[in-house]
């Protein structure tokens, strides 16, 4: 059987997590710091092991005296998340017992260690955190810089190897995607992140992507998703977002078996804004109305009710109504269960308020590997709340008949267009000379 360090075991479960695999029962925020700490540790551990001998983990040594590894055993943390375990590597045959310098100062510091752990995935490790995590209480550094800078290194990797995966065995029930201006650059324009999440289809939610894009243009966006399908990623049965024309756009012109929604949130937003206030109550009861009908028949029954009694007082509001009507509904089609899930973007709006929140707290917060750190821990303590989609049998039925009806749909209106290629009638010469 092939010897990995410890740290690299922890790290695979720690992925493992970050992809969705963790148990139902399982509280994400209590796990992702109990593994994001064991993990820091273990490689701090082994970093200070690799200083001491000179060698890395796979490299024999010819050095009398100054020991060879020789396994590990088991040490132990208590945190507010319960109690952590640890790898411990063990050294032997050296001239002097080693004793780890790190592991005498760990108990002294879990809540210092944890923080360190969530700005791990939150803001890439600068040097100077681990630092000042791994040194003595007289501020002796008990790792080398080279050793400190292997780790913050392993990082960025994590991601990027998330950022980068296959997706061809993901296949995505509803997707759920929306962007957020962020100062990915000094001195530059907020320029957009954009983030999708989705639920599979046993119901399970999974992070799907999360990138930097200049804007929420088309050309943006249409190159986030084109990453996705490029990665194998099949179309959703459902694809929700806000207003933005450019990822509207982009999800018509990437996924055109998809069905598209239009965020009811956001479209609420804008339809208040167009109304007086002593009107709103009720014409948001009759929006409301229409949005949650039973279904898509229906609703186009009471729209045009709606659109009866409010033209002639509310153009605007009613103009703004009709605009994307379609996109709007497109929900009803689907379980009845779902519906309430899939018609906003509140899944990702929590997101990016936990990440805000984050960066007022973290002064220096600012550069494209940083957020993109943030964001991806923020989305993991954020989830905590979330829980999986239910899909019943029969639900999963209806689903795959609307997924039939979306191939159907699709290949009348893709019909490739054969073009017959103009006959060459042959050249005909002129028997007579001189013509």
């Amino acid at each position: 059987m092939e010897r990995i360090p410890v740290s690299e075991k922890t790290r695979k479960r720690l992925n493992a997590l970050l992809r969705g695999e963790a148990g139902e029962s399982e509280d994400l925020r209590s796990a992702f710091l109990r593994l994001a700490t064991q993990l820091l540790i273990e490689e701090g551990l082994e970093e200070e092991v690799e200083d001491l001998l000179g060698r890395d983990y796979y490299e024999r040594g010819t050095s009398k005296g100054r020991g060879y590894r020789n396994g590990y055993r088991t040490g132990r943390l208590k945190s507010a998340e319960g109690e952590i375990r640890y790898g411990v590597p063990q050294v032997s045959d050296r001239d002097e017992p080693f004793r780890s310098r790190i592991r005498a100062i760990l108990s002294g510091r879990t809540e210092e260690l944890e923080n360190l752990a969530v700005q791990m995935y939150a803001r890439g490790l600068s040097t100077r955190d681990i630092e000042g995590a791994f040194s003595s209480p007289e501020g002796r550094l008990l790792l080398s810089r080279t050793a400190v800078s292997r780790i913050t290194e392993r990082i960025w990797e994590s991601y990027e190897a998330f950022a980068t995966r296959d997706l061809s065995e993901t296949e995505i029930l509803y997707l759920f995607v929306d962007g957020i201006a962020e100062r990915l650059h000094p001195s530059c324009p907020r320029e957009a992140v954009l983030c999708a999440w989705g639920y599979t289809w046993d119901g399970t939610k999974v992070l799907v992507h999360l990138a930097p894009g200049t804007k929420e243009d088309t050309d943006s966006c249409r190159a986030f998703f084109e990453d996705l399908k490029r990665r194998g990623l099949p179309d959703p049965l459902l694809v929700t977002t806000d207003g933005a024309p450019g990822l509207i756009r982009a999800v018509e012109e990437c996924f055109p078996r998809s069905a598209r929604q239009r965020c009811l949130v956001h479209r609420m937003r804008n339809l208040q804004s167009k109304v007086p206030d002593p009107l709103w109550p009720e014409f948001k009861e009759r929006v409301r109305a229409v949005y949650q009908a039973p279904s898509a028949s229906t609703a186009h029954v009471l729209a045009e009710e709606l659109v009866r009694l409010y033209q002639a007082d509310l153009p605007s509001a009613v103009s703004c109504f009709q605009d994307d009507f379609d996109a709007c509904i497109a929900h009803l089609e689907f379980p009845v269960t779902h519906r309430k899930t899939i018609r906003t973007t509140n899944f990702l709006e929590r997101l990016f308020l936990e990440e805000r929140r984050r960066t007022k707290v973290i002064p220096h917060a600012f550069g494209e590997k940083p957020l993109l750190k943030l964001m991806y821990a923020s989305i993991l303590l954020a989830s905590e709340t979330w829980r999986n989609l239910s899909v019943s049998e029969f639900e999963s039925r209806k689903l795959e008949s609307i997924r039939l009806k979306q191939n159907e749909r699709f290949e009348k209106n893709h019909t490739p267009v054969i073009v017959q290629k103009p006959s060459r009638r042959p050249v005909r010469f002129s028997s007579k000379k001189g013509t």
